[in-house]
């Protein structure tokens, strides 16, 4: 309780309007955290402020205060953003801005701010004609542009049609959206409804041939996205932020430069536009210029809870020291903060592996002692996800030196857990969401195999499953619907076709339409047998109440569900049923 009543001492707390013009009548300097109220003020710059308020102690001139950005009219720009933002008012007028939570940037600006105004009050220095910070949406670098909340925001629809699905077209089309700066706010996979399809294409449902096209729409799987323009970034550690006096970026960003310089007249065209030049659109159909959501809801129901959730899957790693001294201390904070391990494996690096990993402290004198501590034992790589995953890790985390954590961010993972034989933090982090997609596909290989929802199982429990099926981290890579003849049955059922119950099968097969699908992930074809339990429902009840079998199972034969039981297996299943699949990634595992 003590500690809850520092922090409301320590932050003045403005919610609305009115609260916020009185604050803005504070003396000397007041520095606010701006947040959404969906994720909360920035908890990892409290000890900054503690720390700098009792080091300063300015009570008169130096103040803190957090500002809701969805209940102040003033702060409309920075609403719907995942990014923490801090003003500095000085005397009424906000002269500065700093994105991300960049401890040593804003302790800076902080002191030189305070030395300042003690200058002026002892009359050695006449007080600075600051240019006031002008509130646009802070994606844009165009000052005159309109800001954020005094238009709706507009957002197109894309449905990558089921031959494209099935060509292995999706992360082509999906990179040259995101290469050309549009932004995919909420995707899906799914297989179209009849009365989706004739919703979308009603523009065309004269045309003689739109039954067939309908027909073709619904046979298998296609990818839904909403797409806009904006674009969001998150900071690094070293101070190279733009901020209100510098826009110098992180060196890492070089091919970006380039892309923004070229996208400069992407923006300009169309999304149709833009799909055509890049010779996808056949694949690809577009509704443009969206701005009900009603519209959208139609293909992703929860689009808005999504947009405001914004997950987001990341790659973490715990270094050899302490994956072998502080493993379950580590692991308890990460769930505590929120996040769900997706998937975890223990590794130990070859030296190529962990230099690159380390690659940021290359010219450091420690160098060889950290790749050979790197490679001396097993570190532990997880997948995490979470609201707002990659911000809120690099928050917990810290900045990558032990001294600069411990001097402005004590309470941060990298200060807690510091090793004596390393100068670095013990804990790793993506450094987008771009790096963390190619981290995870590098630790974790994807492997495939064949699954099936069987047709006994009702149109509201195959929802179910599907969603018990991405929430284990599982990508639906194919899938459609088909009723299994004995000739097609054979093709998955293959190991057991001369048994003498296989007749039955083929009979509960017969019934109606079965879901077949392709099930991606790293150590699918084990981890579908273990999300499936036991053959026999009634056992699956007693070993393994959460899974499919226990929940949506019925007898021996009515089981719900059915997977490969090995690789050779699943691959001579996907090959029989999935003619054209050819996978992306050759199974490493």
């Amino acid at each position: 309780m003590a500690s809850k009543q520092r922090e409301i001492q320590l932050q003045e707390t403005i919610n609305n309007q009115s609260l916020w013009e009185e604050m803005l009548q504070n003396k000397g300097l007041t520095v606010i955290d701006v947040y959404q109220a969906w994720c909360g003020p920035c908890k990892a710059m409290q000890t900054l402020f503690r720390k700098l308020k009792n080091e300063l102690n300015e009570d008169e001139i130096l103040h803190f205060a957090v500002a809701e950005a969805d209940s102040i009219v003033t702060l409309q720009p920075f609403r719907d953003k995942c990014e923490p933002v801090f003003l500095f008012s000085v005397n009424g007028k906000i002269v500065a801005k700093i994105k991300g939570a960049n401890a040593p940037l804003v302790s800076q600006k902080i002191i030189t701010l305070i030395n300042e105004e003690k200058k002026i009050a002892a009359g050695e220095m006449v007080r600075p004609q600051y240019h006031e910070i002008v509130f646009v949406d802070s994606d844009s670098e165009d000052a005159g542009e309109a800001s954020y909340g005094s238009v709706d925001q507009l957002y197109s629809i894309a449905i990558i049609k089921p031959n494209a699905v099935t060509a292995r077209k999706v992360k082509e089309i999906k990179e040259k959206i995101i290469d050309a700066e549009f932004v995919i706010e909420a995707e899906d996979k799914k297989m179209l409804t009849e009365e989706q399809v004739r919703y979308f294409y009603s523009r065309i449902a004269d045309q003689p041939d739109f039954e067939e096209f309908v027909s073709f729409m619904t046979s298998g799987l296609s990818y839904i996205l909403v797409v806009s323009q904006a674009k969001e970034k998150w900071p690094s550690w070293d101070g190279s932020e733009s901020n209100s006096e510098t826009e110098s970026k992180e060196p890492w960003d070089d091919h970006e430069k380039t892309a923004k310089s070229s996208g400069m007249k992407q923006k300009r065209e169309s999304f149709q536009e833009y799909l055509e030049r890049q010779q996808v659109s056949q694949f690809c159909d577009v509704e443009e210029n969206i701005s009900n959501t009603k519209f959208i809801d139609v293909f992703i129901p929860d689009f808005k809870k999504i947009k405001g959730i914004k997950l987001e899957k990341i790659l973490a790693l715990l270094r050899p020291a302490l994956f072998n001294k502080r493993k379950e201390d580590v692991l308890n904070i990460i769930q505590d903060e929120g996040f769900k391990i997706l998937m975890q494996r223990q590794i130990v690096l070859s030296e190529k592996e962990a230099k690159t990993l380390c690659m940021e402290h290359e010219n450091k004198d420690y160098f060889g002692n950290l790749i050979e501590n790197m490679t001396s034992g097993p570190s532990l790589v997880l997948v995490l996800v979470r609201e707002n995953g990659l911000g809120h890790w690099k928050q917990l985390i810290g900045p990558s030196s032990v001294e600069e954590a411990k001097e402005y961010l004590p309470d941060s993972l990298c200060a807690q857990f510091a090793m004596e034989s390393l100068p670095i933090n013990q804990l790793y982090g993506s450094d987008s969401l771009e790096a963390a997609e190619r981290d995870i596909q590098y630790f974790f290989p994807p492997e495939h195999t064949a699954a099936l929802i069987k047709p006994h199982v009702t149109q509201e429990q195959r929802e179910d499953i599907l969603t018990l099926i991405k929430e284990a981290g599982f990508d639906i890579t194919q899938m459609k619907e088909t009723l299994l003849t004995e000739e097609e049955a054979d093709k998955i059922y293959f190991k057991i076709k001369g048994k003498a119950f296989y007749k039955d099968v083929l009979e509960v097969l017969s019934e109606g339409p079965s879901l077949v699908m392709i099930l991606t992930k790293w150590n699918a074809i084990s981890d579908w047998r273990r999300l499936m339990g036991p053959t026999d429902p009634e056992e699956a009840r007693f070993l393994s109440p959460d899974s499919i079998r226990a929940q949506f199972g019925r007898s021996m034969l009515k089981n719900a569900v059915h997977g490969a039981s090995d690789m050779q297996e699943a691959v001579e299943a996907i090959n029989r049923v999935f003619e054209d699949f050819v996978a992306e990634n050759p199974e490493k595992n």
